[in-house]
Formats: structure tokens, sequence, C-alpha cells
């Protein structure tokens, strides 16, 4: 662009400038890219906002990390796992131009991009695998939404259909499986299933966490805060926020079949002879008449509470235990999915005993069918399914809530946006797909704003605005405001593609620059706000796990399906237990599945070493990488070469190879002089012919899965 076209735009700029007000809620504002002295050190737009913040305040930016460095940095922020030792290599030979891209576009095509990528959403999406509350039940189908969300990662999605998809898939023309399987992400509240509970008062508070997690995720802002009056600071009202939850209180929670690949041709080929053995076993045991009478006797028990305690109990348990169990109960037999009355059934045959006498449920048998039920299905070919949501018939009504109480409804709301945005279009009541398409409208400044922002954040270890879940009045102003809003123009104007954006970041000199602090900037910017050098960023609990998997070789590979409670699978598909955390994860700072999480803590505590050291995946990671070195190489300096590139992406130094040296052959001494502890160390079954070689190079591997450098992206 020429001179006079910089003007023009300026120009035009000013004239479309933004009127005053909180930041965070002005239109995007159109930016010109800033003149910089140093142009030899651009290398994207990007480079541009940075630099010249700073040379206007007197600083220069550092030089490029080595080239060891920036492909370590560039394979764990792009697939959360360090780089392969051939990968290193080959980047460290090849000169020609277009190296760091030819890597940059290798990682954004791995599959393990769109696993690292789902981790962040996941923490937003307050994903669990557990219901929360005391009982904390197990929920064996939840992981299908966590499949979609990598799939759709490393599908590239744009970030709007994305969106689109989470909070309104079900309401799309022809929803397909999958777009209902997006709506999983308003299934991750907390279930309370404990007798004697209302269930009208907890399924509101699931429509109030949906409406809180919208709020944080996608506005930026602490919607929440207006649940029982204006909001004190931002200019939200209660009545914004209960026209915004009106949007959620109009759904119902669903279960469907969603099968994976391959699953639905074998399942449908065994269901005919299934279903008829299934009908087999329930006639033999006379199902039908007493579930009848069963559910005509449960109606009138909540029709007359306290006639009968007996029935009365029974009736607070399937409300309480079973999601909709009253709803199910009170639909007619013969307008029940196929789903719920297998459902009800099996509830039917679990708990008739509480309404009979012990004889009469020793007569029936039912402990037993049930048992052949379970069999029977154990040997059909499993289908996955997802818990979704979908739009309940006849529509409720929404209320500001008195307080926030539910019990104390107030004047009656549409739904609809905050006023203080630009408003919803069309005419008629709107739908949850408005509110989505709504969301990431060119209208509306805060989606674009902060998705860059979070995507940022995971990359410099900050966001430009520090409060990536506060966009408020009370969160931190942006340190760079005119980048920011090029990024999210930029996304937008991109399709809002998300690997673009990754690329358009990782291929910057901001981003390639060394890490290495500097004594001028110590005082100047000691939280390197400025980003006059690149941030040392401790890794995330689940990638730390991952890496010591990686490096000693023992990472199982397969991508997407069911969680786990233990294996060498990523940290991503390992049972996250809301009341029950795996401990290594949660002393190193995993979310609990509570509340959405858009940046993490990172602590640092003595229990962090231990786990380190003593974990049992840590144990059998150092075992492996002796192995995989012994195995690979055949003298000791190779090996701990092959060890230094496997775990910290480059060559000892001269001082380590030393060190190292000294303290193997210290192993060595103590384990010759102690079977038992080489026994204890390395199994002779893994090593038979070199125990004590093996036990000796497990103490090495042992101490660099143990380096601040290991758990760090430099």
């Amino acid at each position: 662009m020429g001179r006079f076209g910089e003007v023009f735009a300026a120009v035009l700029c000013t004239l479309a400038s933004p009127q005053p007000g909180l930041w965070s809620l002005r239109p995007i504002s159109c930016i010109v890219e800033p003149g910089v002295r140093q142009q030899d050190w651009v290398r994207n737009p990007i480079d541009r906002f940075i630099l010249a913040r700073l040379e206007k305040e007197g600083l220069t930016p550092s030089a490029d990390a080595d080239k060891a460095t920036l492909i370590r940095r560039v394979t764990l922020d792009l697939t959360g796992l360090p780089p392969a030792p051939e990968d290193i290599k080959a980047f460290l030979a090849d000169d020609r131009p277009g190296a760091w891209e030819r890597v940059v576009d290798r990682l954004l095509a791995s599959t393990a991009y769109g696993e690292k990528w789902a981790r962040h959403w996941l923490d937003q999406a307050r994903y669990a695998d557990s219901d929360g509350y005391r009982g904390d039940a197990f929920r064996p189908y939840a992981w299908r939404w966590r499949h979609w969300v990598i799939d759709a990662i490393n599908a590239d999605m744009p970030f709007d259909e994305f969106t689109i998809e989470q909070i309104a898939g079900d309401l799309l023309p022809h929803a397909t499986v999958d777009q209902q399987v997006a709506t999983g992400f308003q299934r991750n509240t907390l279930t309370n299933h404990e007798g004697g509970t209302d269930p009208e008062q907890f399924r509101m508070e699931a429509v109030i966490d949906r409406t809180n997690t919208v709020g944080t995720v996608w506005l930026g802002l602490t919607v929440g805060c207006a649940q029982c009056h204006d909001h004190k600071f931002d200019p939200i009202t209660q009545k914004d926020y209960y026209r915004l939850l009106a949007f959620f209180n109009t759904s119902e929670e669903w279960n469907i079949e969603a099968p994976l690949a391959g699953e639905l041709g074998p399942r449908l080929a065994a269901l005919p002879a299934y279903q008829r053995r299934r009908k087999q076993l329930l006639e033999s045991h006379g199902v039908a008449p007493l579930q009848a009478e069963w559910e005509k006797r449960m109606i009138e028990a909540a029709t007359s509470p306290g006639k009968w305690l007996d029935w009365d109990h029974a009736f607070d348990d399937l409300r309480t235990s079973v999601s909709d169990g009253e709803k199910m109960l009170r639909t007619p037999p013969e307008r029940r999915a196929p789903r719920q009355a297998k459902e009800l059934t099996e509830y039917f045959l679990s708990n008739y005993q509480r309404v009979i006498t012990k004889e009469r449920a020793a007569e029936l048998k039912f402990d037993d069918l049930a048992k052949q039920l379970h069999q029977l299905d154990s040997e059909l070919p499993p289908e996955a399914e997802a818990a979704i949501i979908r739009e309940e018939l006849p529509h409720r009504v929404s209320h500001i809530l008195q307080r926030g109480d539910y019990r104390s409804p107030g004047i009656e709301v549409e739904p609809g946006v905050p006023a203080v945005l630009p408003g919803l279009s069309g005419n008629g009541k709107a739908t949850r797909l408005d509110l989505a398409r709504w969301l990431v409208s060119p209208d509306n400044p805060l989606v674009a704003r902060v998705t860059v922002n979070r995507i940022w954040q995971q990359y410099f270890g900050r966001g430009i605005v520090k409060t990536s879940e506060n966009f408020g009045t009370q969160g931190e102003a942006p340190t760079h405001p005119e980048l920011l809003d090029w990024l999210a123009s930029e996304f937008q104007a991109s399709g809002w593609k998300m690997k673009q954006l990754h690329r358009l970041i990782v291929t910057s000199a901001t981003y390639r620059q060394a890490s290495r602090r500097r004594p001028e900037l110590e005082k100047r910017d000691p939280a390197n706000e400025l980003l006059a050098r690149q941030s040392r960023v401790p890794l995330p609990a689940e990638l730390i796990r991952d890496s010591a998997l990686e490096a000693s070789g023992l990472l199982e590979r397969t991508i997407g399906g069911s969680s786990v409670d233990h294996g060498y699978e990523r940290g991503l598909y390992l049972s996250m237990l809301r009341n029950k955390p795996a401990a290594f994860l949660a002393n190193f700072d995993q979310p609990n599945g509570y509340s959405p999480v858009c940046r993490r803590n990172h602590s640092t505590t003595p229990l962090q070493a231990l786990n380190l050291l003593n974990d049992p995946v840590f144990v059998r990671a150092a075992q492996a990488l002796a192995l995989r070195v012994m195995r690979e190489q055949a003298e000791f300096e190779p090996r701990l070469e092959e060890a230094f590139l496997l775990t910290l992406s480059r060559p000892p130094t001269s001082a380590e190879a030393k060190d190292l040296r000294a303290y193997y052959d210290q192993q060595v001494a103590l384990l010759e002089r102690n079977p038992g502890a080489q026994e204890a160390i390395v199994p002779a079954q893994l090593a038979p012919a070199h125990q004590l070689e093996a036990a000796a190079w497990s103490g090495v591997a042992s101490v660099l899965l143990n380096t601040e450098e290991f758990i760090t992206r430099e």
C-alpha cells in the first residue's frame, strides 16, 4: 500500500472509530498495520503490531530461538507431544526456504492437533465423565461429545459452525446425528440424582449453568452475576440475564443412538434375534401386565402423596434417580421412544421389590431375569450413544426469578440478548438457533475477540487480555488493542478458520523469539506483556504425562473413543470424575469440571516433584525409555544423546554428559551390591540379559523426566 493509500485507510478508520464505553463492547475497529523501523524483523502483520509497541518503548525484540528449541516448541504447542528424533534431525538439516512452514503444515495436518486443542475446549466446556454432587455417578457416553470435538477440530470446522452446532445443532434443518451430538456441550452440566431432591430445582440449576457458560465461553462476560440482580459493574441487567436464559429454558435432555463408523452394520444384523429373545424373556416372566399395574399405582401415588408411603418412596426414587423418570412414566406406552420403554422396564425390574413382599419378589425371580437381560445386552454388538438437548414441547414460559430463586417467578420474559449488544435479526420468537447465529454474526463484537485472545494465550502464556474469562470492566484491558482487533477481523474474514489462525501466529517472528531472560527487560516488562521475548510456559498436566509416554514409546495412539480408567492413552481420554480426580493430573492443576476454565492455574509444589518420581506412569515410562535407548543404541554416549532427543529435543551439553555418566556409574556400583534393587527397578522379565544395565539406565531416564526443562515449553 502506498503512502496515499495508508493515509486514506487511516481516515476511513477514524471516521468509523467506535463510540466511548466499555472497550470490548465497541464494534471491532478497522485497523491499519502500523509502520515500523526494523522492517527486516517482520515476518507477517502480527510482528508489525508487536514491534511498533516495542519501538515506542525503546525496546528491541529477541533473536530467533535455536532450531531445536523451535521444533520442540511448535510440536508441543500444536500437537501436545514432543517431536520425534527423526523429525528434529530432518528440520535441523533442512536449510531450504520454507522449512519452518513445512513443519507447521505437517503438524496442523496431524490427528494429534485435534486432541491437543480439544483439551482446551473441554476446559471451557466444564467436561467430565461423572455427574458431580455426592453421588457423582459415571456417565458412560459423555465421551461421545468429546469425540465429536476432536473430529471437528481436526477437520478444521469453521468456528462459526463449531459454535452453531454446539448451541443449536438439533435445530438445524434436517439435523444429522453429528449435529445433534454437538449439543452435548450443553449436557456437561452437573446432575443430582440424590433421593429427596426437587428435580425442578436441579433442572433450573442446569439451565442457569448453560446460560452462564455461554456467557463466559463465547461472550467473555460474567453474565451469571446478573442472576439475582442487575450486574454491579457491567451493563447487563437482570432482565437481560433471564432473556438469555429463556433460550435454554425450553430445552430438554435426551439420549440418542450415535454409532461410530463400523458399529451400525453388525448391530443391525444382530438386532432381530436380540429383540425376539428379549421379548421371550419378558413374556416368560409376565412383565407387561405387572409393569402396567405398577405404572398406574405410581401415578396414583404421585397424585395423592402421603396416602401410600411405600409407593411415595418408590415414586421419589424414580423421579430423582432416573433422568426424566416422571416424564417417562406419564408418557403413554405407545408414545414412548424405544429407548425410554427399555429404560423404564429395566428400572421396573430392579425396583418392583420396593412395593411388594419379599415372598412375591422371590416368586417372580426378577433378579434372575435382569441378569439374563444384562447378558443378552452384552452379546449385542455395541453402539455408541450420545447425550444431547432438544426443544421440549410444549415450551415453558420463562420469568425473571426474584433474587434468583426458582420458586419466586416474577414477570414473564421472551428470549433475547443483552440490550447493550446489537440485537437479534428477524421477527417472531427467537430460538437457540437464532442465538447461535447471533453469537457469530459480524455485528457481535465479543466472540471473535474472545476466541482469538484465548488461542493467543496458549502460545504466549497469557492473552492480549490477561483475564481471558472476563472482558468486562473488572477484567484487564488489552496490552495490544489494535492487534486484538486485527486478529479478530482477520479471523472473521478467513471464514472463522482456526488452522489458518494458528498458522498465522506460529509463523510470526514474535512467536519464534528466544525466551531467554534479558536484564534490560526485568524492570521495564517483568511479566513480558510487550513480548520482547517468548515466554516459558509450564506444560499442562495431561501434556506432561503424554510427553513421558511418547518419549518412552508407551503412548497408545488410538484417536477418539471412550474414556479409560488407566492405561497408556493420552490424558485427554482418562476418565475425569468430578469428585475423584486422577491424583497426578489434579496435582498439576487439571480443572475439576465444575465450571468453565478459560485459563489454567500453574502451581509449583513439592508434591509435583514426588509425582514425577513415583507416579506409576512415570516409573514405567522411565523403565521403557531405558529399554528403548538400549535397544536403539549400543554405547553410552549415543544412548544418552538419544535419551536427550526423546525427552528434551536436543543433545546433552558436555557438562551434562559428564554428570550423567558419573551418575550412571554410581548407579551401577550401587545396584551391583543390591540385586534386590535391580529387580525392584526393572523386573527381570523386562530385561533378562541386561537387568543391571537397564536398572541403571532407568535412573538416568528418571532424571531426564524429572527436569524442569521436560515439563516446560521453552
